[in-house]
């Protein structure tokens, strides 16, 4: 009786957190919602708020890592997915969205010619890799130390390093993030100290003819933490193409920083670029383009392409009709809005914590 009236006085997140328990492993799917002594479940959301399954509304702050970067329940956006929903959610043949949304990649961010789609930012590095490794014929690629770029064993590694396995700093080890993590994959990649030019440069003379990939968010590393510095982007830029070496910068995150990505905001172009989040307007998606004879490993003119990428819900028209609806919505005049407000958030936090500079990450950089 007592156990009964006890599961009944529940909260309704605590109720389907114990439904959850007995069906994903320790009740969740995602790691990063964990919280004791059971997560907050969503009910709906709209605009810059969103309410939980007890009725409260909270301020959003987080959008889904900025893939809702309109918000909730943005009408047009909900309106232009009803739509499609009812004509057509999935097909093997291709659609006009997919064509609208890859004319818009191509017009607006400087190193895009051409493009691909996927599901996920992700599969978006993975295939990004993929394209290097047979463009160039090499089989190596270099990251940062603490990069993140998705959950691939091969990018994984030293997403999350610590003093006791870390190596100097000059030259820092390939590090595992979890368990399980082949020795093999390691050792196929070269971590580079972000921000050290001159160590970054040796590493990357010594090792290009090895090397098919160097691979960074050009923004921030480990969504806010640490920037690469100019000096440092353009010495990747010009090294990198001297050495022919594919240079990709992961926008995935740091597309949303402008109207042209991150690149066109500090004017410097890799050669491929990885997409995600803000393209898909709230819909799981993926992208990789770039310069068109980079992405030429995919051609299929002449035969088979050396790189065949395919997958059920690639560029599927449900994504593609919501990512052509959220990029169409975001004009110069919407980006001028957002860096106003970003500029304006920063001066208070900067007010409230005295200018303090702290650093979270679990990894050293040079800042």
């Amino acid at each position: 009786m007592a156990a009964a009236a006890a599961g009944h006085n529940q909260t309704a997140s605590a109720q389907l957190f114990e439904r959850a328990r007995h069906v994903m492993p320790s009740g969740y799917t995602r790691h990063l919602v964990v919280q004791k002594p059971n997560p907050t479940y969503a009910a709906s959301g709209d605009g810059c708020w969103i309410t939980d399954v007890e009725g409260n509304r909270r301020l959003d702050w987080v959008n889904n890592f900025s893939s809702l970067i309109h918000g909730h329940n943005k009408r047009e956006i909900v309106d232009v997915l009803a739509a499609q929903a009812g004509r057509l959610m999935s097909a093997v043949l291709p659609t006009e969205w997919e064509v609208s949304l890859a004319e818009i990649l191509c017009e607006r961010i400087p190193s895009v010619e051409r493009v691909r789609f996927m599901n996920s930012g992700t599969e978006a590095n993975q295939i990004a890799i993929k394209a290097a490794r047979a463009y160039t014929g090499k089989p190596r690629i270099a990251k940062m130390e603490g990069g993140y770029h998705g959950q691939f064993d091969l990018l994984e590694a030293s997403f999350q390093s610590n003093p006791g396995n870390w190596g100097p700093a000059e030259r820092p080890n390939a590090t595992a993030y979890q368990a399980g993590h082949p020795q093999g994959l390691l050792d196929l990649v070269t971590v580079l100290p972000l921000n050290d030019i001159e160590a970054t440069r040796a590493i990357l003379r010594a090792e290009a003819d090895q090397l098919a990939a160097v691979i960074l968010d050009p923004q921030r590393l480990q969504l806010g933490m640490v920037a690469p510095h100019r000096p440092y982007l353009e010495m990747l830029r010009e090294e990198t193409e001297k050495l022919g070496i594919v240079l990709i910068f992961d926008e995935v995150w740091s597309l949303r920083a402008g109207y042209n990505g991150f690149q066109g905001e500090i004017g410097i172009t890799p050669d491929l670029t990885t997409m995600g989040k803000i393209i898909g307007g709230g819909i799981p998606v993926g992208g990789c383009g770039g310069r068109q004879k980079f992405m030429s490993v995919f051609e299929v003119d002449e035969g088979d392409p050396k790189i065949k990428h395919s997958g059920t819900f690639t560029a599927n028209p449900m994504a593609m009709a919501c990512g052509t609806t959220s990029l169409r919505l975001l004009t110069p005049e919407v980006f001028a809005r957002m860096a106003a407000q970003g500029e304006r958030l920063r001066e208070g936090l900067r007010a409230i914590s005295g200018s303090r500079r702290k650093c979270w990450a679990k990894a050293r950089f040079r800042a």
